[in-house]
C-alpha cells in the first residue's frame, strides 16, 4: 500500500482543484470498477459488484483533496500573495517550499526579515495576509509569465520513510490519500458484496462533495477512511493528545461533527479485538469526517469510520504510522464482511 500511497500524496489536490488527483484515482481504479462517474461537484463515484447484491447499501467514502493556498494577488515587485484553501494555521505556512499551478512553479513562503520586526509584532503569529511567495521574479510582468491569478499552490514535500523498520511515513497529504488508497485496496479484492467508493472533494472547506455523493447514492451505511488529528507530542497534556500514532487505527465515536451509530461502533470494536488488531478512540474530541454530512443525508444514514492517526496534520510535512494504515484497512475489510454476511444489524 504504501507505494500507491506515494503516488496519491505526490499528485495536487487542493479542494476545489482536485482535477489531477481524481485523474489519478481513476487511473487506478478503472480496471476494477464496473462503473464510474464523476458527479457535478467532481467526487469519482465507483460501483463494484460483489459476490451478495441485496446486502444493505454500502458506501464507502474517502476526499481526495488536500488544504493548500491560492493565488491572490501579484506585486509590483513579482513577489505573490495567498490565501488558505482549508485549515491552514500561519505557524506552518512560513518559509515552506511549494509549487504553483499545474506547471508547478517552485517557490518559497515568506515574510519581511526579522530584524524589521516590531516588539509587539513578535508576540503574536503573523497572518497569512502578511506573508508572500517568492519565485524569483523581478517585477509583476515576469511574475505573470509564470503564474496566474487564482492558481492553485501545494507544498512541496517528498515522501519519506523513517525510524525503527521505516515505519513511519512523512508526506504532504497523508490526510485522506490513506483513505484514497485504503478504498482502491479494497477493490482489489473479491469483495463479498456490492460496494460504492466514493472519492469526494471540498471536504476541508467544509464536507461539500460528501454531502452530493450521499444525496445521491441514498446508501443504508456510510463508512468514512480518514486521517485524523494525533497530539501525542511533547508539552501536550496527556489528556488532548487526541490519539498516538502507532497506537492502532481509530474507530469513530465521536467528534465535532459526528455521534457515530453505536451498533456499528460496537462492531468494529468487537471485529477488532476479535482479530488482534490494535485499535484506539480519540481520547479528546476534536476535527470532524464526511460523516457529519453522509449521516444527515435524506432521511439519515447509519455511519461509521475508521481513520488513521497522523501528526502535524493539514501540514507539509504530515507523519503516519504504517501499521495504523494497514490494519484499518484490515478492520475495513472485516467489516464490509460482517456485513455481507448480515452479522451487523
Amino acid at each position: 500500500m504504501l507505494k500507491l500511497l506515494k503516488e496519491l500524496t505526490a499528485a495536487d489536490g487542493v479542494s476545489g482543484f482536485e482535477a489531477p488527483i481524481r485523474a489519478l484515482l481513476a487511473e487506478k481504479c478503472r480496471s476494477y470498477a464496473d462503473e464510474m462517474f464523476v458527479d457535478t461537484m467532481g467526487s469519482l463515484i465507483v460501483f463494484k459488484k460483489g459476490k451478495k447484491h441485496d446486502a444493505p447499501k454500502l458506501m464507502i467514502a474517502a476526499h481526495m483533496d488536500e488544504v493548500g493556498f491560492l493565488i491572490t494577488k501579484i506585486e509590483d515587485s513579482g513577489v505573490l500573495r495567498f490565501q488558505e484553501a482549508g485549515g491552514i494555521n500561519p505557524r506552518i505556512a512560513l518559509g515552506r517550499r511549494v509549487l504553483i499551478g499545474g506547471n508547478h512553479v517552485p517557490g518559497v513562503t515568506g515574510l519581511k526579515a526579522y530584524h524589521l520586526v516590531s516588539k509587539e509584532e513578535e508576540k503574536v503569529t503573523p497572518s497569512i495576509a502578511k506573508m508572500y511567495i517568492d519565485i524569483g521574479a523581478h517585477t509583476k510582468e515576469e511574475a505573470e509569465k509564470k503564474v496566474r491569478l487564482g492558481d492553485y499552490v501545494v507544498f512541496d514535500s517528498d515522501f519519506v520513510r523513517f525510524g525503527e523498520g521505516k515505519r513511519r511515513i512523512k508526506a504532504k497529504a497523508i490526510d485522506d490519500r490513506i483513505g484514497c488508497a485504503q478504498m482502491i485496496k479494497l477493490m482489489e479484492k473479491d469483495l463479498p458484496m456490492d460496494v460504492w467508493f466514493a472519492f469526494t472533494v471540498q471536504e476541508e472547506v467544509g464536507l461539500r462533495g460528501a454531502e452530493v455523493a450521499a444525496f445521491n447514492l441514498q446508501p443504508d451505511i456510510g463508512l468514512v477512511l480518514e486521517g485524523t488529528t494525533s497530539a501525542d507530542m511533547p508539552g501536550v497534556d496527556d489528556s488532548k493528545k487526541v490519539t498516538r500514532v502507532g497506537g492502532g487505527c481509530v474507530i469513530g465515536c465521536v467528534d465535532t461533527g459526528t455521534i457515530y451509530d453505536r451498533k456499528l461502533f460496537d462492531a468494529l470494536r468487537n471485529m477488532a479485538d476479535e482479530a488482534g488488531i490494535p485499535w484506539q478512540i480519540k481520547n479528546y474530541i476534536a476535527g470532524g469526517t464526511d460523516a457529519a454530512v453522509i449521516q444527515r443525508s435524506r432521511a439519515g444514514v447509519r455511519v461509521a469510520n475508521i481513520s488513521t492517526p497522523v501528526r502535524m496534520l493539514h501540514a507539509a510535512s504530515t507523519v503516519a504510522d504504517k501499521g495504523d494504515m494497514e490494519n484499518g484497512l484490515k478492520l475495513a475489510e472485516l467489516f464490509i464482511e460482517a456485513i455481507a454476511a448480515g452479522k451487523v444489524k
